[in-house]
């Protein structure tokens, strides 16, 4: 993919947009972890933690690039990412009160770097997907996405909040970029290569369907929260 190109700008607008729609839950949680400390130490949990991030999501974006070379692999983290654009659009049930909280400078900082690996796993197959092996773009998603994360939360889910409609547009660049991985899986090139009519439909089908399951849920659930608040 050449530096600037059309398909790279594109691939790197569809990683700011990913890494905007996944950020709040690790936001949420990595700011939790450090809401015990006195404020100075806060600042250097939260400081010192990004490192322990930034280290922890390379490691794990290079590994998931890596993987990805694996015949079979792009099309298992393909249908992996189109679970996650679908969750993206349900609606969770509680709240934080489970997350954790630390009341050590080290026991914050470990608690951010174990929340983002565990939580930032969407994030990076997300991203390793759009950049399509492109290691510049693969680097550049990294650093857009931990101060994102980490500094970017309320700014985030305030826009979220606001323009819901957010959510719906990261879902469909998820599913889009799912199916580029599905399209692009080895495996199936005598499917998808001579067939430019099976490849459209397989975007459109992929793209559309994602949006109506996460459509269709939202609004199955909200029916049931109604119907037991009239009972």
């Amino acid at each position: 993919m050449e530096f600037l190109s059309t398909e790279w700008l594109s691939a790197l607008f569809a990683i700011v947009l990913i890494d905007l729609v996944l950020a709040g839950d690790n936001a949420i949680v990595i700011a939790l972890a450090a809401r015990k400390l006195p404020t100075h130490l806060q600042r250097k949990a939260i400081l010192w933690g990004t490192v322990g991030a930034i280290a922890m999501r390379s490691v794990m974006t290079l590994g998931v690039v890596w993987l990805l070379q694996v015949p079979g692999l792009m099309l298992i983290g393909g249908l992996g990412l189109l679970w996650i654009a679908y969750k993206l659009l349900v609606p969770r049930a509680g709240d934080t009160a489970g997350h954790p909280q630390a009341t050590t400078f080290w026991g914050a900082m470990k608690t951010i770097v174990v929340a983002d690996a565990l939580m930032g796993v969407d994030n990076v197959l997300g991203v390793a997907g759009a950049a399509h092996a492109s290691m510049d773009l693969v680097v550049i998603g990294l650093l857009i996405s931990v101060p994102i994360v980490v500094w970017g939360s309320s700014l985030v889910l305030k826009l979220v909040y606001r323009f819901p409609v957010i959510t719906y547009v990261g879902a469909a660049v998820l599913a889009f970029t799912a199916a580029k991985m599905i399209v692009s899986e080895p495996l199936l090139d005598l499917v998808f290569d001579p067939h430019l009519a099976v490849r459209v439909i397989t975007y459109s089908s992929l793209i559309a369907g994602v949006l109506f399951a996460g459509w269709w849920t939202t609004r199955s659930k909200s029916g049931d929260e109604v119907s037991r608040s009239a009972g």
